[in-house]
């Protein structure tokens, strides 16, 4: 089969490496020329994933529309905050389209597949989401996700591409609360590192994090999606590894903050997207249109959004009026 990656950062380069490895051939889009022309030379995409060797048949690709007429199957890696523009540049394939990217669209409140139902209306959609840092599943450390779509052919189908003996992959039909797992936990994960930042031991940060995990519950459930998702892979696993490891951006992004570094220095400091910066708006707005309570998201934005200090931030979280645990 004919694979395009649509983004050739840390997590479209190495699902591409899996399907490589699973016999199909690929073509990389990026928006860069330049990196991709780098790429190509070096064998290696050392701007996101140092030291892993590429293979040499891939095909970068610059221009998208002949990067999509190639494709027999689409994966879709850009950035939230890119994820429309490109898919409507994509309007017109009709194919397999398979999201990897975690996120919340802003004012419409929509997941990546929200999206692509609208940008694609002829594409089948699909989503891959689960605790997988981009490094680790490069270099062949075993790896557990969940491939969702409504249709369960079509979710069997995105197993098939990258399933390896490295990278077990499962089927879900509950596509809503695949998608919103991976991408409330980004906003979790940065509380969690602030936890960090601010020299908080184990025992507050596995309340957060337990905490954490019913807030996502409570307003994925209200969104559409299936509450035991979020003991799932994309849910509690996802959540486990984006709070606690040393690879993760949103949690060292949260550290960062709690040692007392400007949201805007950190920022500019990195070339990756922090995806949890961008979910913690979209989650807060989604949050109060649905009318649900998600005390740890709130915080997470004004500290983001508001210039809250953090101690305080936490302190108003600690407050908060006592209750049955939900």
């Amino acid at each position: 089969m004919n694979v395009t990656v649509v983004g050739a950062g840390a997590w479209g380069t190495a699902l591409a490496l899996l399907a490589h490895q699973n016999g199909h051939a690929i073509t990389l889009w990026g928006h860069d020329p330049a990196h991709l022309a780098e790429l190509s030379a070096a064998g290696a995409n050392e701007r996101y994933l140092p030291g892993i060797p590429l293979p040499r048949d891939w095909r970068p690709e610059p221009d998208l529309d002949r990067a999509a007429a190639r494709a027999d199957l689409v994966v879709l890696a850009v950035p939230s905050r890119a994820f429309r523009g490109i898919a409507s540049r994509l309007a017109a394939f009709a194919g397999p389209v398979v999201s990897v990217t975690k996120g919340i669209e802003r004012h419409t409140g929509l997941t990546m597949c929200g999206i692509l139902a609208e940008a694609m209306p002829g594409a089948a959609v699909a989503a891959l989401s689960g605790p997988s840092l981009a490094l680790e599943v490069a270099r062949g450390i075993p790896t557990a996700v969940v491939a969702a779509a409504l249709d369960p052919a079509l979710a069997r189908r995105v197993q098939d591409l990258f399933h390896r003996p490295t990278f077990r992959v499962y089927t879900s039909t509950d596509v809503a609360g695949v998608e919103l797992g991976g991408a409330l936990k980004n906003v979790v994960a940065i509380a969690a590192g602030v936890c960090d930042g601010l020299g908080y031991g184990d025992n507050a940060k596995a309340a957060l994090v337990t905490r954490g995990q019913a807030e996502m519950r409570r307003l994925g459930v209200a969104c559409g999606a299936r509450a035991e998702t979020f003991s799932g892979l994309s849910g509690l696993g996802d959540l486990v590894v984006t709070c606690f490891s040393k690879l993760s951006r949103n949690r060292r992004l949260g550290e960062r903050l709690g040692g007392g570094e400007p949201i805007a220095a950190i920022l500019a400091s990195t070339h990756s997207a922090i995806e949890g910066y961008h979910t913690a708006l979209s989650a807060n707005e989604l949050a109060a249109q649905r009318g649900i309570p998600a005390p740890i998201t709130g915080e997470v934005h004004a500290m983001l959004y508001e210039n809250k200090d953090v101690r305080r931030a936490v302190q108003d979280l600690l407050g908060r009026d006592s209750k049955a645990e939900d």
